[in-house]
């Protein structure tokens, strides 16, 4: 390789900026006393061919370090680290070390190829030889044909939450290149036949596949999920057919495309609560020896430590100026160079706390998010609690912001278990939480409603088992959730007896079909409409083998579930009633002929409210369109079949449109298929939903 001339450079934009006549290069080091840029010829190159001295008069602006390397194009496939020292002994909480090559925060494409995870135990090892590194791009414009982000309505989101490389890995998947982005392009057509509207993407940005606990290490497993981010400017390396080729942008841009082209969004799974770098114990990666004291939260007793509010090691200090803006950059990266329209936050309580820690409701970094103008038709979903115990479902600050629902969760688990004496709150959580949504001026829209996601039992294995069965994991079985208000009907674990077979499919069906009739967002785990199981294991971070991934063959041999679960979307799709967009009000509007919401029980008018043993409610929902199906639907998870009387509307007939006790033939029926019901009364078996049409 050819030596590069150099100049100054210039302290804007940071990270590797291609240009006509070559690349400036810029990194934020507010301490940094000495800063060497090292290049090397490929990704792989076991030392640089040439490093760059960085004059601290000459090549720093205030907190940034650059200089600009002549002639080169980004066409030469060169990637780069840095290496910073700092002052010694001054202050603890820094971790400045001229031995460690360190990744560029601002990476557009990173390569993990020379990474090797250094722990404590291993510090006998020799630092510095093995690193993270950023890759030079070319400047080149892709064609994205007229993509934009959808911008779809938010109440009429149906959204898919699934691993990019779980997805596709198993074998059944038949697509050509397994786990990849160009895989998900294979299965569009799936999606477009279940009839989601929108994936959430777990974490796609380049994370530490090394980041994990020592027992899971020791098993050869990995980090899975991929809430370990190291570099978040770049698509993770992992899920790119050619990643030492550099094709990380457009490998996930032709994802993105193609789902657009679908008609689905998508929305990006982001941890801006904790990075790779762990603790104590973790490496140093990028953060910590660029800026550890402004970038994370330590111990005011002893600086050497981390404030672990993630349970993840460290914290990020989300609202450090630097880092607020880091952030918010960040996000808006997305939506500018890859068309993404929304991001849920991991453990977003976190972005709220402020640089002591404590909760701020005007947190700068998620009022700056709320009001960025390239964010304003961006989705905006927050996991509204973290590891601290901070908990804020139905008071995250911000009012863009949906949350995912956690009480919701909680509650229809165990009202479809059949614990008594939750109809009230049922009711509540079946109209969009108004009582966490509607006194703070927001919208059925704000509660993400889900039952089931990537952390915690499958939606198959809530009805499968009493108990977790994490031993895989190697730790002891205590990492997980204890509380998964799950049962198992009679059998821990797979069974051959048919009734519960058919009793543990049936409560599949009772849960995504109150989740699809739910006022909100619904949010379906990937897999959950096959029946896929985690042979109980809730905590399945580390299982990147057969455990996790979706096996295809299961769209044969549930198939069921699979065609219930889209007869339940295309219901929910053809009811404007479903997907409101302000709260119900139980009142009759001056163009219809019905209160927009009644409430029944078994008895019409008479939902039993004080009822403490009650597991029976109904209600009545008035059409919103002319063209549109008034309607009654009808839950009971009690042990009894019973006889529910349907209220009389002028000049309508109720039709029978869902029966989650029958069989496939029965369970969902379109309109066209639909029999006339003959009487004001129809029977509905214990732990069912019945749904009926008027027409």
């Amino acid at each position: 390789m050819k030596l590069y001339k150099t100049t100054l450079g210039h302290r804007y934009p940071a990270g590797a900026t291609p240009y006509k006549d070559g690349v400036n290069f810029c990194i934020f080091s507010r301490h940094a006393t000495a800063v060497q840029l090292l290049l090397f010829a490929k990704p792989d190159s076991p030392a640089p061919f040439q490093v760059i001295d960085l004059d601290p008069e000459l090549n720093r602006n205030f907190f940034f370090w650059h200089v600009f390397v002549e002639g080169m194009t980004g066409q030469e496939k060169i990637s780069y680290t840095w290496k910073v020292d700092g002052p010694d002994n001054q202050d603890p909480g820094h971790k400045f070390d001229a031995s460690v090559q360190l990744l560029d925060p601002w990476a557009r494409a990173v390569t993990d190829v020379m990474w090797q995870r250094k722990y404590n135990r291993d510090s006998n090892e020799e630092k510095g030889e093995t690193s993270m590194r950023a890759m030079v791009l070319p400047r080149v414009d892709y064609d994205w044909q007229g993509d934009k982000p959808l911008g779809q309505a938010s109440e009429k989101e149906i959204i898919y939450e699934l691993h990019v490389g779980g997805f596709t890995r198993h074998p059944s998947a038949q697509v050509s290149h397994p786990g990849t982005f160009a895989a998900i392009i294979e299965k569009i057509p799936y999606l477009q036949e279940l009839g989601v509207t929108a994936v959430e993407l777990l974490p796609v940005m380049a994370f530490d596949e090394q980041d994990l606990p020592d027992n899971a290490r020791d098993r050869g497993l990995h980090n899975y999920w991929g809430y370990a981010t190291h570099s978040f400017f770049s698509p993770h390396p992992g899920y790119c057919i050619e990643p030492l080729a550099g094709n990380h942008q457009n490998e996930f841009r032709d994802m993105i495309k193609a789902l657009h082209l679908a008609g689905i969004s998508v929305i990006l799974d982001v941890a801006y609560n904790h990075t790779a770098e762990g603790g104590t114990d973790g490496p140093t990666i990028n953060f910590k020896g660029l800026m550890n004291r402004g970038f994370y939260h330590l111990e005011d007793h002893d600086p050497t430590l981390y404030k672990n509010y993630s349970g993840c090691g460290n914290t990020v200090n989300c609202n450090h100026p630097l880092v607020a803006r880091f952030i918010v950059e960040s996000l808006e990266y997305w939506v500018k160079k890859y068309h993404v329209d929304g991001f849920r936050f991991d453990l977003a309580s976190i972005l709220s706390r402020g640089e002591d820690g404590g909760p701020m409701y005007h947190a700068p970094v998620v009022w700056n998010i709320e009001f960025s103008n390239v964010l304003s038709h961006t989705r905006l979903i927050a996991e509204a609690w973290d590891a601290g115990g901070l908990y804020q479902v139905g008071g995250f600050p911000g009012f863009r912001w949906a949350e995912w629902n956690g009480r919701y969760r909680d509650l229809v688990r165990q009202y479809v278990k059949g614990d008594p004496g939750l109809v009230p709150e049922l009711a509540t959580r079946l109209t969009g939480s108004s009582d966490l949504y509607q006194n703070s001026g927001r919208h059925p829209t704000n509660s993400v409603n889900f039952i089931s996601c990537h952390d915690g039992f499958t939606l198959y294995d809530m009805v499968c088992y009493n108990e977790k069965h994490n031993e895989a994991n190697g730790e002891g079985n205590r990492d997980g959730d204890n509380q998964n208000h799950s049962r198992n009907y009679g059998a821990e674990g797979p069974t051959d007896d048919l009734a519960i077979i058919a009793l543990r499919q049936q409560q599949v069906k009772n849960f995504m079909a109150i989740l699809l009739l739910s006022q909100g967002v619904p949010m379906i785990l990937a897999g959950d409409e096959l029946l896929r199981s985690q042979l109980g294991n809730n905590n399945c971070y580390c299982q990147d083998n057969e455990l996790s991934w979706l096996d295809w063959r299961l769209l044969e041999e549930n198939k069921e579930m699979f065609c219930f679960t889209k007869g339940m979307i295309s219901l929910r799709k053809r009811h404007a009633n479903l997907m409101q967009k302000r709260f119900l009000q139980g009142i009759q509007r001056e163009d219809a002929t019905m209160a927009d919401i009644s409430w029944h029980g078994a008895l019409l008018g008479d939902p039993r409210w004080d009822d403490s043993e009650s597991r029976v409610l109904a209600c009545t929902l008035a059409r919103v369109n002319p063209e549109e199906e008034d309607l009654h639907i009808m839950l009971n998870m009690s042990a009894e079949t019973i006889s529910m009387a349907l209220p009389e509307l002028p000049g309508r007939r109720w039709h029978l449109a869902v029966d989650t006790a029958q069989s496939i033939s029965k369970d969902i029926i379109e309109p066209d298929q639909q029999q006339l019901l003959p009487e004001n009364t129809i029977r509905v078996n214990s732990h069912s939903v019945v749904v009926c049409e008027s027409r």
